[in-house]
Parts: C-alpha cells; sequence; structure tokens
C-alpha cells in the first residue's frame, strides 16, 4: 500500500514520526508523501523525506495561507521544488467552507500553482471543499497540468471534469463513515486513476475515527475503497501503490 497524502510534519507527530512509520511499515505500507500546508512547513517537508527512503514530500500554498503569502512567495516555492524528494506541489486549491482567505486570493494563488505546475512539469495536488464550480473551471482553464483532487468528497460534475483532465482522484478515511453516500462515485473511477491516503493526522478511518490518524491507516481505507468497487483488498493495496508512483514518477 502507499499512502499518497499525509502530513507528518503537524505537530501532533513530534517527536514520534520514527514509530509512526515503523508501524506503517508492519501495516504494509510502502511509501507515504507528506504534505506542505504551506512555505512555511515545506522545508521541514524535505527535511523529513531526506531522513527515510520511502517518504516523499511536496511543497505549496494551502487555500487557508493563501492571502498570508508575501511577495516572491511563487519564487521561494520554486525553490522548495527543487529540493531533493520533492515530488509535488501542493497542497494548493480552494476551500470556500472555512474561507480563511477571500476567495480572490485564493483563486490568484491556486492559479499561479497551476500555471508553476505545467511549467515545471510537476503534478499538483489538490484540496478543494464547497467550491465545485470554480474548481471545475481552474481544472478546465488549465488542461497542460496534471493533478490529484485529494479526500475527493465532491459531486460527479467535478469528477468527471476531473477525469476528462486526465487527474487522478484520491480518497481518505470519509469513505469509512456510516453516513458516507458517494460509493457509486469511488466505483466510478477508473483503476489507474485510483489513490488512496489518510490525511493524517485529520480524518482517522473507522474503527480509529475519533483518534489521531496515521499512515498505518490507510489499510482501512483500502479496504472500503475495495468493497465499493467489488475489488479485493489485496488487488486496490497494489493497485493503488502503482498509481501512486506513477503519479509522483517515484521508483518501484
Amino acid at each position: 500500500m502507499f499512502d499518497s497524502h499525509c502530513h507528518l510534519t503537524d505537530e501532533r507527530f513530534a517527536g514520534e514520526v520514527a514509530d509512526v512509520l515503523s508501524r506503517a511499515r508492519a501495516a504494509g505500507v510502502r511509501g507515504v508523501v507528506t504534505i506542505a500546508s504551506g512555505l512555511h512547513d515545506a522545508a521541514a517537508a524535505a527535511t523529513l523525506a531526506s531522513q527515510h527512503d520511502d517518504v516523499w514530500c511536496t511543497a505549496g500554498v494551502h487555500p487557508h495561507a493563501a492571502q498570508e503569502q508575501e511577495d516572491g512567495w511563487a519564487e521561494r516555492l520554486r525553490e522548495l521544488l527543487a529540493r531533493p524528494r520533492c515530488v509535488a506541489i501542493g497542497e494548493a486549491g480552494l476551500d470556500y467552507f472555512y474561507e480563511n482567505s477571500p476567495r480572490a486570493v485564493q483563486r490568484d494563488v491556486f492559479e499561479r500553482q497551476l500555471e508553476l505546475a505545467a511549467e515545471l512539469g510537476l503534478p499538483i495536488v489538490v484540496h478543494s471543499r464547497d467550491a465545485e464550480a470554480d474548481t471545475i473551471a481552474m481544472i478546465r482553464a488549465h488542461p497542460e497540468a496534471r493533478g490529484v483532487l485529494h479526500c475527493f468528497d465532491a459531486g460527479a460534475p467535478v469528477l468527471d471534469a476531473a477525469l476528462e483532465a486526465g487527474w487522478c482522484i484520491s480518497f481518505a478515511g470519509l469513505v469509512t463513515f456510516r453516513r458516507y453516500e458517494r460509493g457509486d462515485l469511488v466505483a466510478a473511477v477508473p483503476d489507474d486513476r485510483l489513490l488512496v491516503e489518510t490525511d493524517s493526522p485529520y480524518l482517522a478511518p473507522v474503527p480509529h475515527r475519533g483518534k489521531r490518524n496515521e499512515p498505518a491507516f490507510v489499510a482501512k481505507v483500502v479496504e472500503r475503497v475495495a468493497a465499493y468497487r467489488g475489488q479485493e483488498a489485496a488487488f486496490v493495496g497494489k493497485l493503488t501503490e502503482r498509481n501512486a508512483r506513477i503519479f509522483y514518477a517515484l521508483p518501484d
């Protein structure tokens, strides 16, 4: 298995990363990508990734942090993306639920990162919440960008737009929740576009809900995704590991 999206630099993992990764390996997780939430933690993510052969990282600006960026932030991001083991831009995107940054600012920062992804030939990891119309518009406006919609919980129009653009779709612990209602969309993703993640330390899957999430728990996501798709969990685990390595251009 492969946890395609987690946040190992989060303070809830402080002093425990080695143990967390040990448990993940014991559970059958063969790689993780630790995702930056902003430029403030991208350097820490790169340092962490440099210490483990099965960890890679990203650099990007989350929509929550969009309004905090000062002049020259895009050039600073470009420098961070050049670090060893940095394999994607992100977490970028739009969040109109919390709206911690003005919508116009979110769109500007997201668009600049899409442009950078296309320029550098790097994939982009996208967060989208309550921003379906603008997410679709951004995807269609940048056909040269290659991305993934992480922790997918949008509707069919967003799924269709992403798949038409050649993007991947990643599912997290939400799929294990009792009231989850998008199983048909889990089943609709083609085999070669499917990823799984924990988004840890957030969104721990059942039966760990309410606890701190961690990469080892991606096994529960794999099991539920497999059930929705009518596939074996072992097949989905191997499939999504392969897809993650292709998406992030990682060695087998």
